[in-house]
């Protein structure tokens, strides 16, 4: 090894054993940040422990405080810029331009002596000022120390529905950093205590005696935390398409938003998802118009990111607008929708939202209508209508669009995957079938509907067997793969049919829908054999000429 390689190696290794506590900087930093809340605790116990105390007159604890923090930031900007002082600069600075901002927050909340309105203006130039300063300093840490000082800070001064506008106050005010500088930790410090704060009062408001009037003003803080976090995150990416961390934070912005619905009634709760919902998918959808995307200039992990929260409060639209037995079809309707744009912008996204509320339409249909209530006839008659029958269609044409939008995307090119999908998918569409001939046969009201239903259930069981057993048979000399497999998956429903038609429709069904029922699938067995027994010939027969 030559000698200078080695030296270089022998330093770096040095350098990686040495302790971070002798690392340059580092303890200057962590006294730096201790003194920052340390000092701004002191301010918080001027204004709120001496005023419960009786210590001083309102004036002096407020003075003194303003005064201590004007002080604080002229000795940074004096000590910055010398040598040694960068670490102290920012302490300071950080220090008294969060304990202002705290003094505000007094003025406003405890004592009274400035109107809302007047003191979050204030308070929003006192925090944008800093993070200006910030910005002059090129100092991300300077940022984060003054948002996030302020606000661990304030809900020590005032527990109020004002706590919420000065947080917000401080979100707004660190927003135009994302046209100038890329400082991820800032996007999470302004964004995480306002959403926090938010989800306390909303909880609060849900389990409480909360007013119609403080729901809303609730309300009002939730979308307003969601708005910032939308600008935000769509100023951030539009200079930085790769900032992940401002699709996060927007994210996280929307979750307040998200719980408010359950505030409130039903009517009003499911009109605030629903507009909720509209936005967020509207955003999403923003990169596929033509015309808007090379404005909007919207990344796709930020439409990931609308699009699966506007799914979340679409889903609540659903359980909030149907009733219990309507549920399925409702989400089988936005799996079809979510399908169709799948599939036509070949989003896998999309196609995966649409399998989400596909699995959970079915999961609450079968809490209706579960294999134990399709084979009793007096849950079936007490579960099953027309609501099920429209469930069960639904989940046909989601079944449907399913296959089609596979194929669009590219999931079933390969000859296995697209005869397991469709294996799985004859199966389900057999049950779905069963489910919609039995509702709509209770649906008619009549005495012999239940069995009616099973019995065309049958028929239907062994046309399905029939039809994949002829595509196997015309398949074999082609794809020999695909034939086996509709082949086997043939016997299987035909054993099934055989099995239901001898064990549950012997039993159950009249004289004469028995005997349908029988008829019917004894012509399609003699049928498909007659079938089965020739094609296998023929293809002896071609074996031997060969």
């Amino acid at each position: 090894m030559p000698p200078m390689a080695q030296q270089r190696r022998v330093g770096a290794v040095r350098e990686a054993t040495v302790p971070w506590w002798q690392r340059e900087g580092v303890i200057s930093r962590v006294l730096a940040v201790a003194g920052v809340g340390v000092t701004l605790i002191g301010v918080v116990m001027l204004l709120v422990l001496a005023a419960q105390a009786g210590f001083f007159g309102p004036v002096p604890r407020v003075a003194a405080g303003a005064v201590f923090s004007a002080v604080l930031v002229g000795l940074g900007m004096r000590v910055h810029g010398r040598a040694g002082g960068q670490v102290g600069a920012i302490a300071l600075a950080a220090t008294g331009i969060a304990g202002g901002y705290l003094e505000i927050v007094a003025m406003t909340t405890m004592y009274g002596w400035l109107p809302p309105v007047v003191g979050y203006v204030v308070a929003l130039g006192i925090a944008a000022g800093g993070v200006g300063l910030a910005m002059r300093w090129r100092s991300q840490a300077l940022a984060v120390l003054v948002v996030l000082g302020a606000a661990l800070l304030s809900p020590v001064v005032t527990t109020e529905l004002a706590l919420l506008a000065f947080l917000i106050v401080l979100q707004i005010a660190a927003l135009p950093v994302q046209l100038v500088r890329d400082w991820p930790y800032l996007h999470v410090v302004r964004t995480v205590p306002a959403v926090l704060a938010t989800l306390i009062a909303v909880a609060a408001a849900e389990l409480g005696d909360a007013t119609r009037g403080h729901r809303y003003e609730v309300l009002a803080a939730a979308i307003a935390v969601a708005a910032v976090g939308l600008a935000g995150s769509v100023l951030a990416v539009r200079r930085r398409a790769g900032d992940i961390t401002a699709s996060l934070t927007f994210a996280v912005a929307t979750v307040p938003l998200l719980a408010t619905p359950t505030m409130f009634e039903r009517r009003t709760a499911v009109l605030v998802a629903a507009v909720f919902a509209a936005v967020l998918l509207a955003v999403a959808a923003l990169p596929w118009i033509s015309k808007l995307a090379g404005r909007v200039r919207i990344p796709g992990h930020l439409a990931a990111v609308a699009a699966v929260s506007g799914a979340f409060a679409l889903l609540e639209v659903c359980f909030g607008a149907t009733r219990v037995e309507t549920v399925p079809v409702a989400l089988y309707l936005v799996a079809l929708g979510f399908l169709a744009v799948g599939g036509q912008q070949r989003s896998r996204m999309a196609a995966g939202i649409a399998g989400v509320f596909g699995l959970i339409g079915t999961l609450a249909f079968l809490a209706d209508a579960g294999p134990s209530t399709l084979a009793d006839q007096w849950n079936a008659e007490a579960h099953l209508g027309i609501s099920t029958a429209l469930a069960a269609l639904s989940a046909l044409a989601v079944l449907a669009a399913g296959f089609w939008c596979a194929r669009r995307l590219g999931l079933v090119d390969r000859e296995s995957d697209a005869t397991a999908v469709t294996v799985v998918g004859g199966l389900i569409g057999l049950y779905m079938v069963t489910a919609l001939s039995v509702s709509l046969g209770i649906a008619t009201g009549r005495s012999d509907g239940f069995l009616a239903g099973h019995g065309i259930a049958t028929v239907v069981w062994m046309a399905a067997a029939t039809t994949s057993l002829l595509f196997g048979l015309r398949r074999l000399s082609r794809t020999p793969q695909q034939a086996k497999v509709a082949l086997a998956a043939g016997l299987l429903v035909t054993a099934a049919a055989l099995a239901k038609l001898f064990l549950f429709d012997l039993a159950t069904l009249d004289g004469l829908l028995r005997a349908a029922a029988f008829l019917v699938v004894g012509v399609l067995l003699l049928l498909v054999g007659t079938r089965y027994a020739r094609s296998f010939a023929e293809a002896g027969g071609q074996a031997q000429s060969n």
